[in-house]
């Protein structure tokens, strides 16, 4: 069954500020619910869904075209918990670029442009969201994170990028780390968030 409502901590249009669609201006969406656990999460209240105004898909889309947004971003939470057939559907009516951010533990769903896999190893991610991946984002927060990335970057189709981003407050602690694996695994790329740099949503 479609979703026809679906709980959204926050929305709002900024400009992408990590992974290969850097610097693009986006409409986020930010629907609230996940089970993935990260302790270093940046966004801990989007965890309880139970938490989050229910929208339907008409109210989340007249948002997106209110402000002419090209490029849309939904994300978490974990945004794959729902299905996201009938928002995507409605966004591709607008002519909306649509990305997705999600740590591939759900099967991904709906009409996607670009697919940014994030694994975590509280849940890991399905092989066939790997596989869907145009872009997988691994967060370093230390040194034993590199053999996850390369695990996980194994299993991703061959036109995949890879990206190593250092998590932000083990910034200091790991550029060198990421910058030096690179540097040896020039295959991977770094992403940085930008946004917190600029200080911008």
């Amino acid at each position: 069954m479609l979703a026809i409502r679906l709980p959204v901590m926050e929305h709002f249009y900024t400009l992408q500020g990590e992974g290969f669609n850097t610097g693009k201006a986006s409409y986020f969406i930010r629907l609230g619910g996940c089970d993935v656990g990260c302790h270093w999460c940046d966004v801990k209240e989007s965890w309880d869904a139970n938490l989050h105004t229910y929208y339907t898909i008409s109210q989340i889309v007249a948002w997106v075209t209110a402000v002419n947004a090209i490029n849309v971003v939904i994300t978490g939470g974990e945004p794959c918990m729902y299905d996201l057939t009938a928002l995507t559907a409605e966004l591709k009516k607008n002519n909306c670029t649509i990305c997705i951010e999600t740590s591939g533990a759900y099967p991904i769903t709906g009409t996607l442009d670009w697919v940014c896999v994030s694994p975590k190893k509280f849940k890991v991610p399905l092989k066939e969201s790997l596989l869907r991946a145009n872009e997988l984002k691994v967060v370093v927060f230390n040194k034993h994170d590199f053999d996850w990335a390369t695990d996980n970057f194994k299993q991703c189709n061959p036109t995949c990028i890879g990206y190593l981003q250092p998590e932000w407050d083990k910034a200091n602690e790991v550029h060198s780390l990421i910058i030096n694996f690179i540097k040896l695994n020039p295959t991977w790329r770094l992403s940085l968030q930008t946004h917190k740099y600029l200080n911008i949503p």
